[in-house]
This record gives structure tokens, C-alpha cells and sequence, in this order.
């Protein structure tokens, strides 16, 4: 089995709360990135939208695009809006070959109001998940025709925040609809992260590695605090900082036969959590831990075996 590690750029420069990084030049998280070990990088709101601007500064930083969020509104778009929304930054990705894109459901969201508390989040019945997984399948199924795969995020804020949401959305969705697993986004929901590895494995196609903070986690009043407040209180980290298993984790994943990217990722105060270490942080505990399963750790030049 073959793996790769990367990491998102949030920990530099948040997108939905600019106070966070806003000033930090994306050389900054390149260089920070190449130098703490990792061969990927997701994209972020600095980065270039095309290929001829982003893949010189990548080769220049030894680095490949592993992914990134795309702002998906198929809650309330129809599909052709869709595709012509999703149409650059598809291209951007197929150029580059990215592994995939990662599909966020931004209708509705509050992931982004900080004046909104948690429990305020939309809640969609069965009937609606399912009218929205049909929609979801014929999108994702397109872009696969387009050469790019989606992976669905569950996200804390969205429509699909839950592990029941979650369950409900890959029964009413085709194989097109893959999935980002996420553990610290499935930790904070209340969800079981090793039934969603064990339920969900084939559906698997990208794996962010964010940790919660549990003693932070426990604090959040749903009803008064925000996702962004959770996130100003330092609920997420990286592998090796936090609460979560991340040995038992990917040992459960590579007895599913997952093989891919494995991308820290967790908004932090870079204030508090310098970017840098904190990507060390995140390098060093988990290279040890794929090795250990049996993955063969590559390189940018490196081709998976058949």
C-alpha cells in the first residue's frame, strides 16, 4: 500500500476568519510545508486559480496539489449552474492532477457566522437528504465524465454534519459520491469515527487528519457558541496534540485497503499555534504511524505499484 502526506493551509491563513494568518504570505506556507517534510498541499483563498500560475509555484517548492475545498450549493443550485460554477477550478485540478476535490455543501452553511451558534445549523429530513443525494450523485458523476473525482466533507455547520446525516446521505448517493473522512470534524458532531471507517470504507477517497482538543471540546455551549468561536478556542489541532487515535485510526483504514493521502489539517490561532511547529508536529507523528501499517511513504516522483 502506498501513502502520501500533505497538509492544507489553513493553519497559516484562515479563510473565514481573516484576523487569523491574514498578513502571512502563501510562500510562507509553501516553504513552511516543503521544510516540515510534506510532498502536498491543498489549495487555500492566496492561492493562484490557474495552472499556469500554480504549478511553477509548486515545482518550485517541491510540492503537488493533494486536494482542496470547492463551495458546493447543490442544496439550492440547479445542475447546470452547478457545472458552470465548478467548471475553473475543476480544470485547475485535472491540470495539476489533484486527486480529487473536495466537496463542500455551502447552502445554508453557518460554518462561516460567527454570530450563529451551533445548534442553529440546518436540519434536513430524510426526504430532503435523499432529493439532495440524487442531485449530489448526477453531479459527481459528471465530474468523474470530466476526469476529477469528488469527495464529500462532512463538515461541522452543513447540511451533513452528523454521523446519522452522513449515513442517510451515502445510502441515497452512488459510488460517484465519495467521501473525505474527517475524524475531527466526526469527534466534534458527537459521531463514532471507527463505525464511519467501518461502514463507509469504500467510499474513502481522501483522509484529513485533523485532531480535536477534548478538555476545549467539552466546554462548547452549542446553543450560545459558534463554529468559529470553537475554532478561536483552540477545539482543533494536528495529529499528536490532541485527544484523538490517530495509530488506531490509520491501522483501521489500512485494514480497509486505503491508500492515498493522509493531510493535516486543523485551523488554529497561528498566534498561539505557530503554523510551523505545528506542521512538524503533525509530520512527525503521523510518518511513524503509516510506516508501522505497512504503507510505502512516496515522494512527488514516486508511481503507486501497478
Amino acid at each position: 500500500m502506498f501513502a502520501r502526506l500533505g497538509i492544507a493551509p489553513i493553519a497559516w491563513s484562515n479563510d473565514d476568519l481573516p484576523e487569523l494568518g491574514g498578513n502571512t504570505p502563501l510562500e510562507t506556507c509553501l516553504n513552511d510545508a516543503a521544510n516540515a517534510g510534506f510532498t502536498g498541499v491543498e489549495t487555500g483563498g492566496k492561492f493562484p486559480s490557474t495552472s499556469d500560475e500554480l504549478g511553477p509555484i509548486l515545482d518550485h517548492y517541491d510540492l503537488d496539489l493533494c486536494g482542496g475545498w470547492y463551495s458546493g450549493t447543490l442544496l439550492v443550485t440547479d445542475l447546470n449552474e452547478e457545472k458552470e460554477k465548478v467548471a475553473a477550478q475543476l480544470k485547475l485540478f485535472k491540470d495539476l492532477n489533484a486527486p480529487c476535490m473536495v466537496y463542500g455543501e455551502t447552502a445554508h452553511t453557518i460554518q462561516n457566522i460567527q454570530s450563529v451558534p451551533l445548534a442553529r445549523k440546518i436540519k434536513l429530513d430524510e426526504n430532503q437528504i435523499r432529493d439532495y443525494g440524487r442531485k449530489l450523485t448526477i453531479f459527481c458523476e459528471w465530474c468523474r465524465e470530466e476526469g476529477m473525482f469528488m469527495a464529500f466533507h462532512h463538515h461541522m455547520g452543513t447540511a451533513i454534519e452528523t454521523q446519522t446525516e452522513l449515513n442517510m446521505l451515502m445510502n441515497y448517493t452512488g459510488e460517484a459520491v465519495e467521501l473525505l473522512f474527517d475524524p475531527g470534524h466526526m469527534a466534534f458532531a458527537g459521531g463514532d469515527i471507527f463505525e464511519v471507517i467501518d461502514n463507509h470504507a469504500e467510499r474513502i477517497r481522501h483522509v484529513h487528519t485533523k485532531d480535536v482538543r477534548k478538555n476545549v471540546l467539552d466546554t462548547i455551549d452549542w446553543t450560545r457558541d459558534s463554529f468559529l468561536d470553537a475554532v478561536l478556542r483552540g477545539v482543533f489541532t494536528v495529529p499528536g496534540d490532541g485527544s484523538l487515535d490517530f495509530g488506531e485510526i490509520i491501522h483501521r483504514l489500512a485494514n480497509t485497503g486505503y491508500e492515498g493521502w493522509f493531510v493535516v489539517e486543523a485551523e488554529q490561532d497561528p498566534i498561539k499555534a505557530p503554523p510551523f511547529d505545528y506542521a512538524q508536529i503533525g509530520y512527525r507523528t503521523l510518518k511513524p504511524i503509516v510506516l508501522k501499517e505497512g504503507y510505502k511513504l512516496m515522494g512527488r516522483t514516486d508511481e503507486p505499484a501497478g
